[in-house]
């Protein structure tokens, strides 16, 4: 008897042990959601009109945030990266815009489609859409294939507004990060969570400009506050609602290229996006394209960087205009100069 019951506690203890292996090789992620939770949900992709509270006080409470000056050689519009010989490396990054004029949506079809194909991605969060959407970016900070990166508060044009307004753009961006961070790392399921290199990062280093326009004031506080400003030079298209999947990913191939920033949304406006994508991986895949993170462009090769913020060539962002008063800015259009 003795014998079968020390037996008995020995594979109990196996198990426990194995159990606990099992839990320290899932990620925080895994830990915390299951992939039901997960899974989109078709009541979040819509934009809502009603005007969405945060408490934009708590924020501008928030400790500052001590962060080193990007070195000079590295201020400017970073737009794509220059890899060495042979290098496929691809960087797809993701707007989540959110205006002060009401509640931006989660197109979480696209984040599923990225998840299910292994696919790394950045998405550049506003400090509103944080706010308003908790659990969603706890998720997307917890995911260690995707990186967050800023942009903007209340996504307003930072080459129009006051020294004031940029400051807090920048600013309070990060305080809503951290918010949710500390929020996800006080969750239980992330009390026992791996070592502190696979944890995510405490605070966000990349930073787009709203409409993607910027001037020398706001590219200089930018690097101030220790952000590399990420433009693109690949422009989906996403946000215009008569441009099919079809016509998204074709775009996307034929401008794809080793070391290339792609542009799209994940807040609801990129219409066609998710089936855009699941046209498009596959074949840049095919291609020989590995996905990473903007960092980890950017750690791969040299940026490419530029003095002024464009779409597709320079002086062509001189205007950013509404399609509609009664939408939200989040949906915008480009005008050429006019000559």
């Amino acid at each position: 008897m003795t014998i079968r019951l020390t037996v008995t506690m020995a594979a109990i203890a196996l198990t426990a042990l194995g159990s606990a292996a099992f839990a320290e090789d899932k990620s925080l992620l895994e830990r915390c959601w299951t992939p039901e939770v997960l899974s989109h949900s078709g009541k979040e992709l819509k934009p809502g009109r009603a005007t969405a509270r945060f408490d934009l006080a708590a924020l501008k409470e928030a400790p500052p945030d001590t962060a080193t000056p990007v070195p000079p050689e590295l201020h400017g519009s970073i737009r794509s990266v220059a890899l060495p010989q042979g290098e496929k490396l691809i960087a797809l990054t993701f707007d989540l815009c959110e205006s002060g004029g009401g509640t931006a949506g989660y197109d979480g079809r696209i984040v599923d489609l990225l998840r299910a194909q292994g696919v790394k991605a950045t998405f550049f969060a506003s400090g509103k859409w944080i706010e308003t959407h908790p659990e969603r970016a706890q998720q997307l900070i917890a995911d260690p294939n995707f990186e967050i990166g800023a942009h903007g508060l209340r996504h307003l044009d930072l080459s129009r507004v006051s020294s004031q307004a940029v400051n807090e753009e920048i600013t309070l961006p990060q305080a809503a990060y951290a918010r949710a961070r500390n929020a996800l790392m006080a969750r239980q399921c992330a009390g026992d969570a791996a070592p502190a290199a696979n944890a995510p990062s405490e605070r966000m280093t990349l930073m787009r400009f709203p409409y993607g326009r910027c001037n020398a004031n706001s590219l200089a506080a930018v690097a101030e506050a220790g952000h590399l400003a990420i433009q693109w030079d690949v422009v989906s298209g996403d946000p215009d609602p008569r441009t099919s999947a079809k016509t998204i990913a074709n775009t996307i191939l034929a401008r794809a290229h080793p070391g290339a920033i792609v542009v799209s949304h994940a807040n609801g406006r990129g219409r066609n996006t998710a089936a855009a994508f699941a046209l498009a991986l596959p074949k840049l895949k095919e291609q020989g394209y590995s996905f990473v993170t903007v960092s980890e462009l950017l750690a791969a090769g040299k940026p490419v960087i530029t003095a002024k913020c464009y779409l597709n060539n320079p002086g062509d962002l001189t205007r950013v205009v509404r399609k509609s008063r009664k939408r939200s800015h989040d949906s915008w259009t480009f005008l050429p100069r006019k000559r």
